[in-house]
């Protein structure tokens, strides 16, 4: 169980995701100024003229009863654009950068197209006197070899 945490710690994975989570953190501030700052302002004004933009009291008196649409508006609005920002900038990059990496790996061999049937012939033809020379050559050698028992190999 150490070990693979050491492991993980030693691999670069930490200073990876240190990096993810400052780029993270100043991305939702930048995306939560827009919001506030543009989209914000366009819920309320759709909301009408009362001050509390795009929402409504429960209880007129009691503040605490305030459902506020327009805020969860708002971190939907925050929500779409960050996943877009995120999946656009880095997952499909990535995922296009990881699959050109692994078809220049990969180790298929292109499939051998079949010889055509006279080339295929004249191999066999090839294969068949090279073990007829390899045959006689045997026998001339076992000629040539006092030890050798030609009755033992009958």
């Amino acid at each position: 169980m150490f070990k693979g945490f050491k492991d993980f710690i030693l691999r670069g994975n930490v200073i990876e995701l240190a990096i993810a989570v400052v780029i993270g953190s100043a991305f939702t501030a930048l995306v939560t100024a827009f919001t506030n700052n543009i989209i914000n302002p366009v819920i309320a004004a759709a909301g009408g003229m009362n001050a509390d933009g795009l929402g409504f009291k429960i209880w007129e008196n009691n503040p605490a009863t305030m459902v506020n649409i327009g805020a969860v508006l708002t971190a939907l609005v925050t929500f779409v654009i960050t996943a877009a920002v995120v999946y656009f900038i880095f997952v499909a990059p990535m995922n296009k950068i990881n699959s050109l990496v692994k078809d220049r790996l990969s180790t298929e061999e292109p499939e051998e197209e079949p010889l055509p049937a006279d080339t295929a012939l004249l191999a066999e033809i090839r294969d068949l006197l090279k073990d007829a020379a390899a045959a006689r050559n045997a026998g001339q050698a076992s000629d040539l070899d006092p030890d050798f028992d030609s009755d033992r190999t009958r």
